[in-house]
């Protein structure tokens, strides 16, 4: 495991104690030795978490659609900025550059980043972690949720149960060192790279 991507919100959020993970994610990324892969923004816990890993003598590897980029929004202090054309490829870049999935507290967006790549590890398209820093219980109801998908029959509980949940960075990465892909389920899917 050598690049982590970090899904989060482009806004601080009401919290400071969302602003303070953010800070001590990139700051954990960076001293671990490992690549933070993000969304490129400068703005919010985005900017947060890029500052911190920078800070600390990371390498932080940015991705934006050339339009976010046009508006002004990207870091311009990353160690590589990747201009993609769109948001789907957005998305898949940032998902071939990583080795595993981090969720710090966002919006709408956040969620569906963590949740297309939940999606494909279930399905077997990667086999790489998904997990959440669940600070000040943000994620208590959406783990509640998905374990109602896995109660009501829509999903098997070893799909649920692949899901990191972690206080902090430290320990969600710990369990990402150890992590082991549940068989994806259907049995002919093919990995991706």
């Amino acid at each position: 495991m050598k690049n982590i991507c970090v899904f989060c919100g482009s806004s601080p959020g009401a919290d400071p104690k969302f602003m303070q993970e953010a800070v001590l994610c990139g700051t954990a990324i960076a001293q671990a030795g490992l690549t933070l892969v993000y969304g490129g923004g400068k703005t919010g816990l985005m900017g947060a978490v890029a500052d911190a890993a920078l800070a600390a003598g990371g390498r932080v590897l940015g991705v934006m659609p050339e339009d976010l980029v046009n508006a002004e929004i990207a870091h311009r202090g990353l160690t590589e900025l990747h201009v993609v054309k769109s948001m789907h490829e957005r998305k898949l870049k940032m998902a071939d550059l990583s080795d595993a999935f981090l969720c710090l507290p966002g919006g709408p967006g956040t969620f569906e980043e963590i949740f297309e790549q939940w999606t494909w590890a279930l399905l077997g398209i990667h086999a790489k972690p998904c997990g959440f820093v669940n600070t000040s219980g943000y994620y208590d109801l959406m783990a509640q949720t998905i374990q109602k998908m896995a109660d009501s029959g829509f999903i098997g509980q070893q799909y649920v149960d692949m899901l990191i949940y972690a206080d902090a960075t430290e320990p969600a990465l710990e369990a990402f060192r150890n992590y082991v892909a549940p068989a994806p389920k259907w049995s002919n899917a093919k990995p991706r790279p």
